[in-house]
């Protein structure tokens, strides 16, 4: 069986019934330190930083929790959060060219997702669906990969203090919210940064926003998958936005692991789909 493994950005802890391993980023303060493994109490830490008020910081797996992950297997597909913000595909990169060192006869495919969360479960679900065809190796490589090109993120977020605070957004940006309900919408771009593109005042209007950029991006229906941080109702009001519009839309709803939990924030909103 092929193996599939991902770092925790992906939000996911299991994969149909697929071979499928995480390995988990971690999220930093001069204090504490948050594996974002199994064992993580997501809202514990989100009371935390909340309350924290110095610097917080994440940090990539180690090659040797990459190499971990993949002993034992001769076929592995690996896929990582965006190499624009995270050093986790270098990272999977070398662990990957030392395995083969160690195992000639490997095969191994790291993919750059461009992305997180959202469009890492998009992109997850559709490489299980293509090697349940037995198209062989290669081909599934080929095909996961142009998948990635024609798929797309979109988010709306309450509050992007941790994400300017690490250099992701900009920090005039950030200090603009908090006030008044407004969310930022925005989207990760071809590259893999992130791009802050709308502002909207309340809940319903930033999800009718999404649902606007997902149409215009070339959304015509098809799967897409949202993700939430403790939003659960905001998720199910987006899946229905989408629905009332295409009801054939085979969309699922996954909350986040630490790693998107701590850049997304609560009340934080994630839908990612196929495109055109």
């Amino acid at each position: 069986m092929v193996r599939i493994v991902a770092d925790s950005s992906c939000d996911l802890f299991t994969l149909d019934h697929e071979d499928f391993k995480t390995v988990p980023l971690t999220v930093y303060t001069d204090e504490r330190s948050f594996l974002d493994d199994e064992s993580l109490n997501v809202s514990e830490m989100l009371d935390y930083l909340e309350k924290y008020k110095d610097r917080s910081y994440t940090s990539c797996p180690s090659i040797d929790a990459w190499l971990e992950a993949f002993r034992g297997s001769n076929e592995i597909f690996v896929l990582t959060v965006t190499s624009a913000l995270s050093g986790s595909y270098n990272s999977a990169l070398s662990a990957a060219e030392m395995y083969k060192e160690e195992n000639p006869n490997v095969k191994i495919s790291v993919i750059d997702s461009l992305s997180t969360g959202a469009e890492e479960v998009l992109v997850l679900y559709k490489l299980s669906s293509l090697l349940k065809e037995d198209l062989g190796f290669d081909c599934v490589d080929e095909r996961i990969r142009a998948y990635v090109r024609n798929s797309r993120l979109f988010f709306s977020f309450f509050s992007i203090h941790n994400l300017a605070q690490n250099g992701r957004v900009n920090k005039t940006v950030a200090a603009a919210l908090n006030v008044f309900n407004i969310s930022v919408i925005g989207t990760a771009t071809p590259e893999g940064t992130i791009a802050v593109t709308d502002k909207a005042r309340g809940e319903k209007k930033s999800l009718q926003v999404l649902l606007r950029n997902m149409k215009e991006a070339g959304y015509v229906g098809g799967k897409a998958i949202i993700t939430h941080t403790e939003n659960e109702s905001a998720a199910n009001n987006l899946k229905a936005l989408v629905l009332s519009e295409y009801p054939d839309a085979d969309i699922r709803i996954v909350p986040t692991r630490g790693l998107c939990s701590y850049y997304m924030e609560r009340r934080g909103v994630v839908i990612s789909c196929e495109t055109k």
